[in-house]
């Protein structure tokens, strides 16, 4: 049987990523992304909602966001896996829990230096690959079908 564990999340940073090393001397740069969806409650009311995700990037990938200066506020495309992690905390011996994105590829979305405003282009790294210079992929989405309420099985 396949498995597979893939992470694609645009949005926006939400404190200034840290960058730091393990004991054993590997590079990690770590931060908080924010994504909203929007949606109707009960009453038609349009909503919107954040979640807050923990990325966690090592190696080249923490040398490139402390070169092009990535801060709060700037938009990124973040591709990666979703990790668990558990440790007891020190201070009250309580068991504690994370889940991480454990970044493989990123991509700027917004230019260096503004922390806004629509971006075709941008700057993309891979993992597996060397820092380069990209467009951002265009996607166009097919037509949503026509979908009634009534169809739905929730």
């Amino acid at each position: 049987m396949a498995y597979l564990n893939k992470v694609m999340l645009i949005g926006n940073i939400g404190k200034d990523p840290t960058i730091g090393a393990t004991p054993s001397g590997k590079k990690r740069v770590t931060f908080s992304l924010a994504t909203s969806r929007r949606y109707r409650d009960n009453n038609g009311e349009q909503k919107e909602q954040t979640d807050w995700h923990s990325i966690v990037g090592w190696g080249k990938s923490a040398d490139i966001f402390e070169q092009l200066g990535i801060h709060k506020g700037m938009t990124l495309y973040v591709e990666g896996t979703l990790t668990n992690r558990s440790w007891t905390d020190q201070t009250t011996g309580q068991k504690r829990y994370a889940t991480e994105v454990n970044m493989d590829t990123f991509q700027l979305l917004t230019p260096r230096g503004q922390n806004g405003g629509n971006f075709q282009g941008g700057n993309s790294y891979n993992q597996s690959n060397n820092f380069n210079q990209a467009s951002a992929p265009s996607y166009d989405a097919p037509a949503a079908p026509d979908v009634v309420d009534d169809d739905l099985p929730f």
